[in-house]
This record gives C-alpha cells, sequence and structure tokens, in this order.
C-alpha cells in the first residue's frame, strides 16, 4: 500500500479527519538561543585574586596588606552569571633592586552551550543542530466486528537539521528566527504474514519560527529568562510557546528550573498516525490510529530541573529532568549534555534524551480504516497500546560573533 505520512506521527486527511502532530510535542520545543560575550575584557587593580571558577568570591589567596600588585581580568558590561573562570593562569616577573613582584592574571570564559546564554547588544549566535530522533510502540488491535485480530508495530528513524539565528536588541533583549528541515523514515510492521509492512521515506521543511527571549533578572547568585515563540508546523499546526527559567549560581554550577507551555492550534479536528494508498481495485484506502479525534487546539505543559557545571577550562556538563503532559499522554524524561569549548567563539555540544517513563502504554485508542466492502472510512475498533519508546541524539555546533 503506497503511504503519504507525515513528521513523527503520519497525518491522514480525510473525511474530517485532517491530521496534527503526533506522539510528544517534538519539534515544538522552546528553541535555544546561543548567547554571546559583549565588550572586551579590561583590566583593573584589586585587592581580591578570585578563584578558578566560582561564580563569586569565595577565597582570598593572598592577604589584603600583601595583595597591592594582584590583578584579575574583568570583562565591561557583562553579565556576572558569566563568572566562571577558564583557569587560565600567566605570571610575570617584575624585578627591582630589592624584590620580586609576582603578577597573576585570570580571564573569563563565556560558555556558548550554558541554557541561560543569550547574545548581548549588536551581537549575533546561531546554533545549528544535528540530530536523529526515534520513536515506536506496539499495537494490539480488536476489531468491533468479528475477524482476525492482528498485532502491528510503530517504527519511526528521523535525521533533523535545525537552526537558531539570535540577535540582540539589548544586552537583555535578544530577537530569534528559527527552522527545520527533516529526514524521516515511518514504517507499519505487521504480525499479518501475508500483509506487508508499510513504510515510506519523506523529507522537508518542517518547522519555521520567530521568538524573542528576555533576560530580566541577573545577579551575582540569580539569574531568569523568559522566552516567547510563534511556530509554524508545516500541515501540522500554528503554535505560541512561552518558556520560563530561573537559575542559582553555586561555586561552577547553574542550578535552574523551568516551564514551558505550547498553544497548538491544530489544521484539523483529529491527530494521530495513519497511512494511505490503494486496495486492489484502485480505491483509495486508509488506516489511521486517532490518538484524539476532538482536538481543534490543545495545550502542552512540561516543567523540570537542570543543572550547568564547568568540570574544566574548555569542557562543561548540562543535565535536565522533564515531566511534561502533552494532550494524550503524560511522560517523563532525561537529558544530559557535555559541551567542549576551545575558543571564546566556537563550541560543540554532544547531547542525548530518552523518555525513561510514558503513561501511553496500556492507553486504548481508536483506529479507523476504509472498509473494503462499501469504501467508507469508519471507525473499525480499538488498539492498545504498549512498549513505547523514544529517544533523540543529537549534535550542536555554537557560534558567536
Amino acid at each position: 500500500m503506497k503511504k503519504q505520512l507525515s513528521w513523527l506521527g503520519m497525518f491522514a486527511v480525510l473525511i474530517g479527519v485532517t491530521p496534527a502532530v503526533a506522539a510528544t510535542n517534538s519539534g515544538t520545543r522552546a528553541a535555544s538561543s546561543a548567547d554571546l560575550t559583549g565588550a572586551p575584557a579590561v583590566r583593573e587593580r584589586t585587592q581580591v585574586n578570585y578563584e578558578k571558577y566560582t561564580t563569586r568570591t569565595s577565597t582570598r589567596t593572598y592577604d589584603e596588606a600583601d595583595a597591592k600588585n594582584i590583578y584579575y581580568t574583568q570583562p565591561a558590561n557583562r553579565s556576572d552569571l558569566y563568572k566562571q573562570y577558564s583557569g587560565g593562569t600567566s605570571t610575570a616577573n617584575v624585578r627591582t633592586t630589592r624584590a620580586e613582584t609576582y603578577r597573576t592574571e585570570l580571564k573569563r570564559k563565556y560558555y556558548l552551550a550554558h541554557p541561560f546564554f543569550q547574545p548581548t547588544k549588536g551581537n549575533f549566535g546561531s546554533v545549528t543542530d544535528l540530530s536523529y530522533n526515534m520513536n515506536s510502540y506496539d499495537l494490539a488491535l480488536t476489531y468491533l466486528e468479528a475477524g482476525t485480530d492482528p498485532s502491528v508495530t510503530w517504527n519511526m528513524g528521523q535525521f533533523s537539521i535545525k537552526e537558531d539565528f539570535s540577535y540582540g536588541i539589548t544586552d537583555r533583549l535578544a530577537v530569534l528566527a528559527m527552522a527545520r528541515f527533516d529526514v524521516s523514515n515511518y514504517e507499519f510492521d505487521w504480525s499479518l504474514p501475508q500483509t506487508p509492512d508499510d513504510s515510506m521515506d519523506d523529507s522537508g521543511l518542517n518547522l519555521l519560527g520567530l521568538g524573542v527571549q528576555w533576560r530580566f533578572a541577573d545577579t551575582e547568585k540569580w539569574i531568569a529568562t523568559a522566552s516567547a515563540y510563534y511556530q509554524y508546523q508545516q500541515d501540522i499546526s500554528n503554535n505560541v510557546v512561552l518558556d520560563l527559567k530561573a537559575g542559582y549560581k553555586v561555586s561552577s554550577t547553574t542550578i535552574y528550573g523551568l516551564a514551558r507551555g505550547w498553544y497548538l492550534n491544530f489544521d484539523g479536528s483529529s491527530y494521530g498516525n495513519g497511512v494511505t494508498g490503494k486496495m486492489a481495485d484502485g480505491k483509495d484506502a486508509t488506516f489511521f490510529l486517532a490518538y484524539n479525534t476532538d482536538a481543534d487546539n490543545t495545550f502542552y505543559v512540561e516543567g523540570g530541573l537542570g543543572a550547568f557545571s564547568v568540570l574544566d577550562e574548555d569542557w562543561t556538563l548540562n543535565l535536565e529532568a522533564i515531566l511534561g503532559y502533552y494532550d494524550w499522554h503524560n511522560q517523563a524524561s532525561l537529558k544530559a549534555a557535555i559541551g567542549w569549548q576551545p575558543n571564546d567563539w566556537f563550541a560543540l555540544n554532544l547531547y542525548g534524551k530518552m523518555a525513561l517513563w510514558d503513561s501511553a502504554n496500556g492507553k486504548d485508542l481508536s483506529f479507523w480504516q476504509t472498509d473494503a466492502v462499501d469504501g467508507v472510512f469508519r471507525k473499525m475498533g480499538t488498539a492498545n497500546l504498549d512498549n513505547y519508546s523514544e529517544a533523540s541524539v543529537g549534535l550542536q555546533a555554537i557560534f558567536m560573533f
């Protein structure tokens, strides 16, 4: 049977059953924003030598009486968030007739993979995200009328490339544009020996968006941002997204909480996974698994906790635990990322994410099918879902300029 499928879920457009977004909210998540640095560093005299990798003064390495010639590097017009030192230390000997004076300098480094980064006034940021996404589950079908009750496995594999490009209007307000291109493979693997599997390759530009990001709090200990986006998902929905984050700075780590909300206005009133093709007599035929058959619009909500740590001058670690409500199911997931940043303008961030628990397991959904006798598309029975899994791995190339 020839298929016509769409992102994550496959969407059939028939007899009032117009598809929308599937499984979770993949593709509608709040976009990352590359956060860039401000003005160049300047040297200032001080009485304290700051400890490496701290967000605020925690120790003195010299008594104040002996610190007259001790220096640290302090960037001008930059956020207290970035008081996380790179550890670069240099010494210079200044000889006098009586003694040697040692001058110690530390430099401050912006970590581009930081979840609160955004460009300051007049600066640009770019996050190019290449990822592979997987989703699968098993279905046990029960027909309303007597007959064979087969089982089927749904599998999806998808390569995505997403670009987030940002610009700082002021030091605290930035604008963002985003786009995503997907190359996908979808498959229904049927258990019946004489029923061939249904699969299809599909590709296209599936997401466009615009947004703003506001860093409304940034002190020695606290930082907070609010972001709002409009996103258009091709043939699925128009989305409005709100993203809130607040973090507390502890030594070389920022511990933060997050909350996100999506309002999705669907192109139709039903959404799920489906395949369409031709029957033996040449007539159109459709199989459609409905996640929701009465959803002109809906809300997604998720919240969680995260931590971003500087491990070394060039290495960072980010962990996030998320609990989300996605209309027809709930999910708990974990994300981990390790970043490498050899300089001030480029970073690589390798990440992985997987669902740890999903309420979709054990859920009964309705499925719809074209009747081979009269050609009418109608509800045929229920499908019990099990073994739900979802995971992603990706690599981000982050630039600041």
